[in-house]
This record gives structure tokens, sequence and C-alpha cells, in this order.
């Protein structure tokens, strides 16, 4: 029985292509207790497979992260099969703003450690002992207190390109690294502010929320469903829309427009740019922001020494790879020094 992807990102764009039928982009996340994670792992990708569903999905014994993209002509049943699932029954789907039937080109579903890495190593924290959750309307009057502290539980490169107004945006690489970094900045109000964070989807802040009440605070939020759910219920509701910018995504869409604003710049010319890429160098492949005459000027590469390697015919680049590993710029996230305008 096949329990893994056998298609190329490129045959499976041709499928799409010659399908021409809509998709679905949608993420969720639950934290449960899964006793075998890797069973779990294959009774999803043989249903999903079935069902034409592709994405980047984690299952651990704490629960699972997915970030799909599922026809639309079946969304329906792909409902009724996570329903099925005794705790999945009903959780929050949150369909993205805008859709791409390429968002995504494979199935991946793996075994993680965790669904949300974080660093830690303590048996007395209990994940799903998590904070309020609030809605659009409760979040913007949350955060037009003055007795309350907003934090950014993303990515340096995430927030970059777009965050809430005032808004606390730690400068860190992973979501592990944020935890101890605002503990301490914060650690003298554990009683006396609100404690709000937001996110993308809300599985980080989630886990988030449960940490910070563990280590004692009282008056902790949540966004609830993250940026992606923020800007849906702010559209519905006609409320104030107090993100700026854009909400970085983790498929090949890169990001999704929450407002006209483009508060980043290109990190090679300081153009107003707010436009993730990936170096074309495929043993660089560093996220970094380029504009179109950067783009055009610098062949998609960050850097003149990439250039010349990407300027190669395929086999030789191949060739100089062999036997290495990969760069470690892959995941410096546009803080490499060949970048004279990074964050």
């Amino acid at each position: 029985m096949q329990l893994y992807n056998k298609l190329s990102a490129k045959e499976r764009e041709a499928l799409i292509d010659e399908a021409g039928e809509d998709r679905l982009t949608l993420s969720f996340y639950a934290y449960a207790k899964i006793g075998n994670p890797h069973l779990f792992r294959n009774h999803l990708f043989i249903a999903w497979d079935q069902m034409d569903v592709l994405g980047r999905i984690y299952v651990a014994h704490e629960g699972i992260n997915a970030q799909l993209s599922v026809p639309a002509k079946r969304f329906e049943e792909f409902k009724k099969f996570i329903d099925n699932i005794y705790f999945l029954e009903g959780v929050r789907l949150n369909i993205a703003i805008e859709h791409d039937a390429k968002a995504f080109l494979k199935l991946k579903v793996k075994v993680r450690d965790k669904i949300v890495a974080d660093g830690l190593n303590d048996s007395t924290f209990d994940v799903t002992n998590k904070g309020v959750h609030v809605d659009a309307l409760k979040f913007n009057d949350l955060i037009s207190d003055p007795n309350t502290v907003l934090v950014d539980m993303r990515n340096h490169y995430e927030s970059e390109i777009g965050h809430f107004q005032g808004a606390i945006k730690p400068d860190v690489d992973t979501f592990r690294d944020s935890l101890p970094i605002i503990e301490n900045d914060l650690k003298e109000h554990k009683e006396d502010k609100n404690l709000v964070m937001y996110c993308t989807g809300g599985i980080r802040c989630e886990k988030a929320s449960a940490y910070y009440k563990h280590k004692g605070f009282k008056n902790v939020y949540q966004l609830e469903g993250g940026i992606i759910e923020y800007a849906r219920q702010v559209e519905k509701q006609k409320l104030e829309n107090k993100f700026i910018g854009k909400n970085f995504v983790f498929d090949h869409r890169r990001a999704e427009q929450i407002s006209e604003e483009v508060i980043a710049n290109c990190h090679q010319c300081g153009k107003a740019c707010d436009t993730h890429v990936n170096c074309a160098n495929e043993a660089c492949h560093l996220l970094f922001i380029q504009c179109e005459e950067c783009a055009e000027k610098m062949n998609n590469c960050c850097s003149t020494d990439c250039m010349e390697i990407a300027a190669l015919p395929y086999e030789e680049q191949k060739a100089l790879r062999k036997g290495k590993g990969n760069s470690n710029k892959i995941f410096k996230k546009g803080r490499s020094e060949v970048l004279k305008y990074k964050s």
C-alpha cells in the first residue's frame, strides 16, 4: 500500500493544470494526546491521498498541525472525514483569504517529536491549559487598553512584512527562541497586565498561552484563529483593521495581503517592498525580500556569487553541491551579510 508521495512537484503541477479545477487552501491544528502518531499518520495519508489532498502535515504525541490544499468539490468529503476523528470534530478550519491551486504540490504527512518545536523539557507543563481565546472584536478592544501588552509570537521575517500596530516583535528566528525572551522581558507584569498574543493561525499562541500560564502569568489571551481568521472577521463584520501589511504564510504564496501598506523594504536596494523570494541558486535557497528591479538585475539571486553559480549548466551546479550539506543560509531568513538592507 502506498504510504508516501510518488509524484514530483512538476508532475503534480501538470496534473493540476490538466484538471483545471478550483482548490481551497486551508490550515488547522489541534493539541491532543495521540497514542500512536505513526499509525495516525498512515491513516491520514491513505485517506487524503485518495481525496487528492496536498500539503504539509505534522503529527506528534501532542497533536496535529496541518497546512493543506483541498479540491473545492471534495471539501465536504474532507470535512466529514475530519469530523469523524474524535479530537478534530468541529475543529476550526482556517480558510485562506487568497487561494492558489498550486499552493502545495505534494502530500507530506510527517511524524515529529512536537507539532511546534519549543525546546521545552518539562513534564509538568500542560499544553492544553491554554489562555482565553478572543475574536476580532474583543481583540481590538483588548489591544486598545493601556493595560495590555501585545506580543507577536512569529519570527522576525514574518513580522517584518506585516504586524499589528503597537505589538512587541521579538527579533527571533524560531518560536523556541521567543518563549524565554518574552518571559524575561515581561516578568514584572505577570499579574498587572493583560498578555495578548497573536500568530498566523493560532497554533503557536495556543502553546505560548499555556506556557505563560504555567509560568505564572494571570491574564493571558490569544487571538482565536490568528491573523487569518482576524482578517476574515474584520471584513465580514466591518471592523477596524489594526493589522498593517501582509500576513506571511508557509506555502508557495508566501503571503496574503491584509492591508495596502508596504512596511518592509527590498533587502538589496532598500526600496519599499514586501515580496519574499528564495535565492535561485539551489545551494543557497536563502529567503529574502527582493523587488522586481533587483530580481531582474540579480537574476533572482541574493548575491553575485550565487548569480555566477545559478548561471552554470544544471549538471555543473549539481556537481558543485555533491557531498555538501544544505547551506545554513536556508534557515537565516534574510540575515545573510550579503544583504545590505536586511532587517
